[in-house]
Parts: structure tokens; C-alpha cells; sequence
């Protein structure tokens, strides 16, 4: 791929730019199989590659300049401000979105915000697209309350200019730290959820809900997860309670449940895990529409709830964020002792921590997902199996 900024070294956002891709996953993938040798024998299967550009469908921008000439982007190292409304890793809708946001910004008159300064409101903009419909979900993150009527007025401007447009929230960040956004949100628009579809299985997402940048490279992984299951289940694996901890809005849950229906014609019971209360509502939706009804999605914390917990399930999927499970909660699966974990990690270093931590676990196979290309970051999908006693 090619990237004017990177050229320029106006930004190095993508640190592996000057790598060939296909040298990026070998490289990737040689570092897991070298992170994960303590646990030989397991079978590595080959990296699932991502497209090179095009592939990002949410943006995280900094608005820089002034509201008469705004500039969504970043701060380089420098102190430059970069414009990156042109970045290749965004589709080619993204371009034009970004066009219609910054004549908004002049039309309400949002101000940036100057960090040496201290002054200023429009701190990010955040936008989300979904790969299935393309319709589109924004965020304007703010520092104070003081724009939120202005940006009201003006709203259905915006949604004229930007006919896809489903979603419209104003996020409160008011501190003045390198933090991207705050706990209180508004959303302006009727629609509350941007939709996504996944293989077969319908996602929604709300402003502050987590979801993967690489939609393609997420909904292989999806898939991957449900092959194993049935696999698994052929193979005479009684897979009857799953639990998916770190569940977010419910996609691995949703995939393998309503797999391992269509492979037995009996519908596993499900139980998620997850913090965020509006994610949860997500995946509550989404299992409606799957017609899922041994369902249950909770608001809680992962770790309070392995605690607490006294059985365990067949299958126990964990997705963790990047600092992992940690050893409280690797203790309390071992406790528990379900026969099989996936495992779906996007920091390898601390998946290899936490596999230290399971010494009762085998590790059967392994697969990288590449969701972030140019980087050195990776998705990494496990089968663990409880060793025999």
C-alpha cells in the first residue's frame, strides 16, 4: 500500500509500512509460534491475511486547526497537524463523510480544542461504518455542554448532506488528559444502534460499544470459532452450556450458539458476560432476531462472576482486552474446569502470561488473525483442552 503521509513521514501511524504485507504476517506469525514454544506440540494454522487498505471501518480523529478551516487527523511527533481525511485505510465513503463533517463544523461553528491552550470544545470526532449496510454512526466528542444546541439546530443539515447517516451522539470528555472520551453521551437521532451483520448473524452497535476496526477479518474469525465448535461437536464433544465472557454486544456467543443449533437442531443455553449495560442490550437484541431463547446476557464484571460461579459450562469462550485474563481469573477457570476454552486474544504477550496460569490446559491449535495490517499488533484465536487426570 501506499500512503503520501507515510512518504512524507508526515505520519507513522502504520510503524510496518516499509514492510511487504506478506513479510508483515510471516513475521507476525513466526513471533506467535516463538511467544507460544513452550506449548509444543499444537498445530498453527496458516495467518489469515487482511486487504492492505480499505479495510478500517471506524475512524478516531483528532480535529485540529480552527472551525473555519478544521483538520481531522493527528498531532505527529513532530506537532504538525496531519490531515488524514485521505487515509487509505478507510473506504473510499469515508472521504466524503469527512468532507460533509468539516463544513458542519464551520456551519456550527466548532471550535477545536487547543490543548496548550486550554480552550476550545470539539475535541474528536469518531465514526463508525457498518460493512454489511454502510450506513454510518458519529460521535463528536466534546469538552463541555456548551455546543450541544447548537449542534442540535444544525443537525438536519448534516443529515441532508450525509444521507447514510443513522446515528449522531455528543460524548463529555471535559478533562484535560490524553483520554478519547468520557462516560456521558447523548444521542441525537431516533436510532440508537448502528446495525452490522457478520455471516449470518445480525450485531448492533451503540457509540460506546467496542467492536473490531476489520469487520472482514472479524467475521472470519466469527466463523473460524463456529468450525471449531462443530468440529468439536462431531467429534463427540457434548457442547451444551457455553459461556462467553468479555462478551461485548455478543458476537462470538451469538455465532457459536446458533451454529451448534443448526449442526444438532438443539439450541445450547448461553450465558454472557459483560460490563457495559448498553452492549449487553445489544446482544439481547441480536439474539432476539437469531430466535435464540436459552439465552442470558448480563451486566457484570467477567472476573466478579467466575468468582462467584460454582459450575462450569462445556465450553468457555473468553475474549479478553489487551491486558488479559490475569491470574485471579485464570485461577477461577481452573477452579471451574470446563473441558474446552477459546481463547481470542489481541495481545499476545499477556495470552502467553495467562496460558503460564492455566498449566491444566493443552494448547491444541492456534490461528492469527491479521485485523490490523501495517502494525504490529494481531488477533490471535486458541482451542485449549482441560489435560487429563
Amino acid at each position: 500500500m501506499f500512503c503520501a503521509h507515510y512518504a512524507a513521514d508526515r505520519c507513522r501511524s502504520c510503524q510496518w509500512l516499509d514492510k511487504p504485507y506478506a513479510s508483515q504476517l510471516a513475521l507476525k506469525q513466526q513471533q506467535l509460534i516463538t511467544l507460544l514454544a513452550a506449548h509444543q506440540p499444537f498445530e498453527a494454522l496458516p495467518a489469515v491475511a487482511s486487504r492492505e487498505q480499505a479495510f478500517r471501518y471506524k475512524a478516531k480523529m483528532v480535529v485540529l486547526g480552527s472551525y473555519e478551516d478544521p483538520v481531522l487527523g493527528i498531532v505527529n511527533p513532530q506537532g504538525d497537524a496531519v490531515d488524514l481525511a485521505d487515509c487509505p485505510l478507510y473506504p473510499a465513503s469515508f472521504a466524503n463523510a469527512f468532507t460533509v463533517i468539516k463544513r458542519f463544523i464551520q456551519l456550527a461553528a466548532l471550535v477545536p480544542y487547543q490543548v496548550a491552550k486550554r480552550e476550545g470544545e470539539l475535541k474528536f470526532i469518531l465514526l463508525n461504518e457498518s460493512w454489511h449496510t454502510g450506513r454510518l454512526m458519529l460521535r463528536f466528542v466534546l469538552r463541555s455542554k456548551n455546543h450541544i444546541a447548537v449542534i442540535q439546530k444544525h443537525l438536519p443539515t448534516l443529515r441532508a448532506q450525509l444521507p447514510a447517516l443513522d446515528v449522531v451522539s455528543i460524548n463529555l470528555q471535559p478533562q484535560h488528559a490524553a483520554v478519547l472520551e468520557g462516560t456521558e453521551e447523548w444521542i441525537l437521532t431516533p436510532e440508537t444502534r448502528l446495525r452490522e451483520r457478520l455471516n449470518h448473524v445480525p450485531l448492533y452497535l451503540t457509540p460506546q460499544s467496542f467492536f473490531q476496526t476489520n469487520p472482514e477479518i472479524a467475521a472470519s474469525l466469527y466463523a473460524t470459532a463456529m468450525q471449531w465448535a462443530e468440529q468439536l461437536q462431531a467429534q463427540g464433544a457434548k457442547l451444551q452450556r457455553i459461556w462467553d465472557l468479555f462478551c461485548g454486544v455478543g458476537g462470538f456467543g451469538l455465532h457459536l450458539s446458533s451454529a451448534l443449533q443448526r449442526q444438532t437442531g438443539e439450541e445450547p443455553e448461553l450465558i454472557g458476560i459483560e460490563i457495559a449495560p448498553a452492549a449487553i442490550a445489544s446482544a439481547q437484541q441480536a439474539a432476539q432476531d437469531l430466535g435464540l431463547r436459552r439465552v442470558s446476557f448480563q451486566a457484570l464484571d467477567s472476573a466478579t462472576f467466575a468468582m462467584a460461579a460454582k459450575d462450569a459450562p462445556d465450553l468457555l469462550m473468553v475474549n479478553p482486552p489487551r491486558r488479559g485474563l490475569g491470574a485471579q481469573l485464570c485461577q477461577d477457570i481452573t477452579r471451574l474446569a470446563p473441558r474446552w476454552i477459546f481463547y481470542s486474544s489481541c495481545n499476545p504477550q499477556t495470552l502467553a502470561r495467562d496460558l503460564v496460569d492455566l498449566p491444566d490446559y493443552q494448547l491444541h491449535k492456534v490461528q492469527l488473525f491479521d485485523l490490523f495490517a501495517h502494525s504490529s499488533h494481531a488477533e490471535v484465536l486458541l482451542l485449549l483442552e482441560r489435560k487429563a487426570r
